[in-house]
């Protein structure tokens, strides 16, 4: 073809019988739709880097339109908690739809307080996601509850609401569901649970900024929901956190606890009287809150083209066998994308190990992570039942770990953590193009899987 010029009409025709001989020969359409033209050798095998462009850094920041009120916060030299604090909140509270925000040092100090706040301490279950990081049960364990596991759906990677009653007990206190990649776990059937058998809820949404169920934002479903504005979030202030709900008064608690337990709105006590509650110390910088209102200027337009190449990229490689991307519970309306997860299956591979398949992805130019391990077989559930505290405060048959472990089995988790690769946010962040180019190497290992697999 370097040699000819063809015509339209003579394009058209020697593609069609190309099509055509494809189709007589009984060859598979599978990859026809977006890769016409033979993949290469990959790079691991000496081929040619299918990728050197890079990838969209984070976090993003402008001088131009994003230092100004930083500096200005800088130069004021009011640096705790004040005004700018407050109008983060306020803008929060109104992005997510919530009547109150409070923010707080990051996002597992938000769980930890909602969970004060709400009465969940000693002596008390918490039903738990299983495939999440270490904050979600960690922030159980300093109430002084215990975290129980609730296995996964592999196919949404959230909590399965299928598998919740099953672990309810005389104990148990709250639900806490993680939206975990910014994926939005069954609120609607994880509510109807929690109403039925009277549990408090706390979503975690640390990883779920503006993702939606039936257009109604995640955070905003429970008795409270928590955010992490950490460097990597999709909302980055270096670190941070906040509380959002729609109860006043456990928000004024919450404020108070994060505040040395000091009198706050209906928090109030005798003139002169001091401090009220247990609390400590979680106030927000003004700097902080500066950095994260630049920001929450462009998070919805980010969001939203994280979405939408999620789904197109999600679109090319579930055409692709043994890769098997995310699906949305019930009337998800928007995804937030902190993650892009899928299942690699190996059997569909030739037995190339998961480990081999990002290695050979990574040798392309495509950043990939193997994701999560299981929490619930993690030493520091043993430990804590052995701590003083715990000693005190729970019967012998409920510190014994090995009974502990046979209750809190998650096969399907344990199955999605062999299984599970990720892409990141910032990646999400380039060009349909881009996400052409992930699909791309992914086909390109699958074709050449034996090779790669004997390398």
């Amino acid at each position: 073809m370097a040699n000819r010029n063809y015509s339209r009409r003579e394009f058209v025709k020697q593609n069609s019988m190309a099509l055509g001989a494809a189709v007589a020969l009984g060859m598979t359409p599978t990859f026809m739709a977006n890769c016409a033209t033979d993949t290469g050798t990959p790079a691991i095998l000496g081929g040619q880097k299918l990728r050197t462009k890079e990838w969209p850094g984070w976090p993003m920041w402008n001088p131009a339109t994003d230092e100004e009120q930083v500096l200005k916060v800088l130069r004021s030299g009011v640096w705790s908690r004040a005004k700018v604090v407050t109008e983060f909140e306020n803008k929060w509270a109104e992005t997510i739809g919530a009547k109150r925000c409070l923010s707080v040092v990051n996002g597992t100090n938000a769980l930890i307080a909602a969970l004060v706040q709400l009465g969940i301490g000693g002596g008390d279950e918490v039903l738990v996601s299983t495939y999440t990081f270490i904050a979600s049960p960690a922030a159980i364990l300093q109430t002084g509850a215990i975290p129980v596991f609730v296995d996964t759906d592999p196919e949404t990677f959230q909590m399965d609401p299928a598998k919740i009653e099953a672990k309810i007990t005389s104990r148990t206190r709250a639900i806490l569901p993680v939206h975990i990649c910014g994926l939005p776990a069954d609120m609607i059937k994880i509510m109807a649970i929690a109403k039925k058998h009277n549990l408090l809820v706390v979503e975690d949404a640390c990883q779920a900024w503006l993702a939606e169920i039936d257009h109604k934002k995640v955070g905003t479903f429970g008795n409270a929901g928590c955010f992490s504005f950490q460097n990597s979030k999709n909302i980055p202030m270096g670190e941070g956190g906040a509380i959002v709900s729609d109860d006043e008064a456990f928000m004024d608690r919450c404020y108070s606890y994060h505040n040395y337990g000091n009198p706050y709105g209906t928090m109030v006590g005798e003139v002169g009287s001091g401090t009220l509650i247990p609390g400590t110390k979680l106030r927000l910088t003004e700097y902080q809150a500066a950095i994260g209102l630049a920001q929450l200027k462009r998070l919805e337009e980010q969001t939203s083209k994280r979405f939408d190449n999620a789904e197109y990229l999600k679109s090319q490689i579930k055409k692709i066998p043994g890769i098997l991307p995310y699906k949305f519970n019930q009337k998800v309306t928007r995804a937030s994308f902190h993650l892009f997860p899928f299942r690699y299956k190996k059997e569909e591979f030739k037995g190339l190990t998961r480990a081999g398949f990002i290695k050979a992805l990574q040798a392309e130019g495509i950043p990939a992570s193997s994701g999560y391990t299981p929490l619930n077989k993690m030493a520091f559930l043993e430990n804590v039942l052995k701590t003083k505290n715990y000693q005190l405060m729970y019967p012998p048959e409920m510190l014994d770990y090995k009974k502990y472990m046979e209750n809190n089995q998650c096969p399907l988790n344990d199955q999605l953590c062999d299984e599970a690769v990720w892409f990141g946010q910032n990646m999400l962040l380039s060009e349909k193009s881009d996400m052409d180019d992930i699909a791309t190497a992914i086909e390109r290992i699958y074709k050449n899987a034996e090779k790669i697999k004997n390398l």
